[in-house]
């Protein structure tokens, strides 16, 4: 059973979980890059859970989530490439599950994220994935996903 949403705070994908964690107020938090940066300027400090990197940008911030989390959702329109892939990289590296949703193919994603959580034990999530200018619409559709999955008792 799921305890805690972590994400990067990017635009996008990874605000969208944290959104939907705050929505149904669950426990969230994760690795910002130093500077609390994000393609659209600084995450808001309305985002209060976050922890900041000292030292080291999105990359650094992307591997620190996907360590300190027990699996990584990627959400995509399409193939992994970008930093998306990059995340399912430092999974493998880490040794750590991940599951890629692509959002165009995936018909009941909420089904298939649950099976994979149940399947892997994850109680912490990170979750990952386009960011708003490269996925335009997914920050919509991840929201809806992660709430419908964080208001499930599975």
């Amino acid at each position: 059973m799921l305890e805690k949403i972590v994400s990067g705070g990017q635009t996008g994908a990874d605000i969208a979980g944290v959104d939907a964690a705050i929505f149904c107020r669950f426990p969230y938090g994760g690795w910002l890059p130093q500077g609390r940066k994000s393609e659209k300027g600084l995450v808001p400090e309305k985002y209060n859970q976050f922890q900041v990197m000292a030292r080291g940008g999105y990359p650094k911030r992307t591997e620190q989530n996907v360590i300190e989390s027990d699996g990584t959702v990627i959400f995509t329109f399409g193939k992994l490439s970008g930093g998306s892939l990059l995340t399912k990289k430092l999974a493998v590296k880490n040794n750590k599950p991940w599951l890629h949703i692509d959002l165009d193919m995936i018909k009941n994603p909420s089904a298939k994220i649950i099976d994979w959580l149940i399947e892997w034990d994850i109680k912490r999530l990170n979750v990952a994935g386009k960011s708003a200018s490269k996925a335009p619409g997914i920050y919509k559709q991840v929201k809806a996903i992660m709430t419908d999955i964080l208001q499930q008792e599975y």
